[in-house]
């Protein structure tokens, strides 16, 4: 689905309750999501936990990133549309920061029923990259769709979407605490490198 970059801005404020979409040049990256208040504790939007299969036939949970940042997306191997794109734009990221060890990338298939381990493996091969720097994970079709939401981004099976599914280009930068701290549009080059700064940015301020 190849929504306009002011319609995913817009989706995105609406989801993590209004926060600024502009860009933060000073200062530290902003943590996005719901601030919550219990019990006069202050807790930020932040990952839950998770457990999948990768490429390679091994488990990928939240020790697989333990310590580290890392940048997801959600694609199926078959899309017409906007992955092959999205994983172009993906692959420079793998490329400048494969020797970072600080950094991962997790990519998600929402194809859970014809995205396979072998099917999954091949498409990485194909790519030329590897686990553990870059994840391509399969599991339960609940679970994956679930956690879009929690990345703010869009997952929707729809037979009458160009491969039977709606869903973001977006990629979204998760600190080593699992608060989500930036995105950016997956389909423009130019939203690519300014997302780059921001990881750095938050490199930096992490390591």
């Amino acid at each position: 689905m190849n929504h306009s970059p002011l319609l995913f801005c817009l989706l995105f404020c609406l989801s993590v309750g209004f926060i600024e979409c502009a860009p933060q040049p000073d200062g530290p990256l902003p943590v996005l999501g719901f601030t919550k208040v219990e019990n006069g504790d202050t807790s930020r939007h932040t990952i839950p936990a998770f457990s999948f299969i990768n490429q390679d036939s091994q488990t990928v949970n939240n020790a697989t990133f333990s310590g580290k940042a890392y940048v997801v997306d959600f694609f199926f191997t078959s899309c017409p549309t906007i992955c092959p794109i999205v994983k172009q734009q993906m692959l420079r990221l793998y490329q400048r920061y494969e020797q970072d060890e600080r950094l991962l990338l997790l990519s998600h298939s929402i194809d859970t029923r014809n995205d396979s381990v072998p099917v999954l493996h091949k498409y990485a091969s194909k790519l030329g990259v590897s686990a553990p720097k870059w994840n391509f994970v399969t599991g339960n079709h609940d679970e994956i769709y679930e956690i879009a939401d929690d990345y703010f981004s869009i997952a929707i099976v729809n037979p009458d979407a160009p491969g039977g599914f709606d869903h973001s280009g977006r990629l979204i930068l998760v600190d080593k605490n699992r608060h989500v701290r930036a995105f950016c549009d997956g389909t423009d080059a130019e939203s690519v490198t300014a997302f780059m700064e921001d990881i750095d940015k938050l490199l930096a301020e992490e390591y």
